[in-house]
């Protein structure tokens, strides 16, 4: 049993808390508000990340720090930045290993599938704020100051996931109403991230020896489109049949002069408009991880109604 620290008790951090508690391991789960599942292997931890000195308190004698942490997607570049270097620092001085939770704005728009090989190429601010996280954490990796690796998501499924989906149109479909996305080609291919996939793919990540110093992307659950996936949960739901439709880019503009966080989907809209694949081969076959059956992930959102409710 060795002790592992997981900052953020969202919808990646709780699975990885939980599953590495219910194989044995002592569990450290930071927050800002100490909160998270009740489980026997878990210790729940109230402290600001950003605070290194305070964070590398608790992760001292812990083998791996894993950053599952997200602040608002409207102040990613306010908050990303320091959050990110203490959780480095932290690992840095406590000797952890350190598993970053990512995602694929790092590498901007791609034509065909999405390989963990690819140059981080990302022209949006969100993106760059991605990028540069894991090149200070590579940099550090290559300087011999700490071993480090990222496992990368596409937009997530799951009880508690924040995509732009589940916000806007899984939501409606469970209810049974006429659903509306954001400006996007409802019909291209798209990889959708189980929450607890990403989980699992970063405990293995942080358990590998070939995992350091470079990215792994997280097996998908499904590769379809919007309206393939939408179709699909209102028939486990019992709503279909379920009607979707993407707005235009005017009525986009409309409601984003009004809200911050609707503002910020704009820059990111080459995600929703063109396919958007993630190859996973190199994880399934170094370290063994298979994406869950879609009819699953479909299953627990439905019975859940799509809410985390950590146990």
């Amino acid at each position: 049993m060795s002790l592992k620290v997981v900052v953020g008790a969202g919808a990646t951090g709780i699975p990885t808390a939980l599953l590495l508690a219910e194989a044995g391991e002592q569990v450290r789960l930071v927050s800002r508000r100490g909160s998270g599942p009740a489980h026997p292997g878990i210790e729940l931890v109230a402290a600001d990340a950003a605070d290194t000195a305070r964070l590398a308190e608790v992760a001292r004698g812990a083998a791996t720090l894993y950053n599952c942490a997200m602040p608002p997607y409207d102040q990613w570049p306010a908050l990303w930045p320091p959050l990110a270097a203490s959780l480095l620092a932290a690992a840095e001085q406590t000797g952890a290993d350190y598993v970053m939770v990512g995602n694929a704005y790092g590498y901007g728009p791609v034509d065909g599938p999405v390989t963990e090989g690819l140059p981080l190429a990302a022209a949006t601010v969100k993106g760059k704020v991605r990028a540069q996280m894991w090149l200070d954490a590579k940099a550090a990796h290559d300087a011999g100051r700490v071993r480090a690796t990222e496992v990368r998501a596409h937009d997530f499924l799951g009880p508690g996931a924040v995509s732009y989906y589940t916000l806007t149109v899984q939501p409606a479909v469970l209810a049974g109403q006429e659903a509306t996305f954001f400006p996007a080609d409802l019909d291209a291919p798209h990889s959708w991230t189980y929450t607890v996939d990403t989980a699992r793919t970063a405990i293995a990540a942080g358990e590998h020896e070939a995992s350091w110093g470079r990215a792994w992307h997280v097996p998908s659950t499904a590769d379809i489109s919007l309206r393939q996936l939408t179709r699909l949960i209102a028939e486990a739901a019992g709503t279909a049949p379920a009607t979707l439709a993407a707005m235009t880019r005017d009525d986009l503009a409309v409601l984003a002069a009004s809200d911050r966080m609707v503002a910020e989907v704009t820059e990111m809209l080459y995600m929703t408009e063109r396919p958007a694949i993630l190859d996973s081969g190199d994880t399934q076959r170094l370290l063994g991880i298979q994406a869950t059956p879609l009819d699953e992930v479909i299953a627990e959102i439905v019975k859940t109604g799509g809410v985390l409710t950590p146990h």
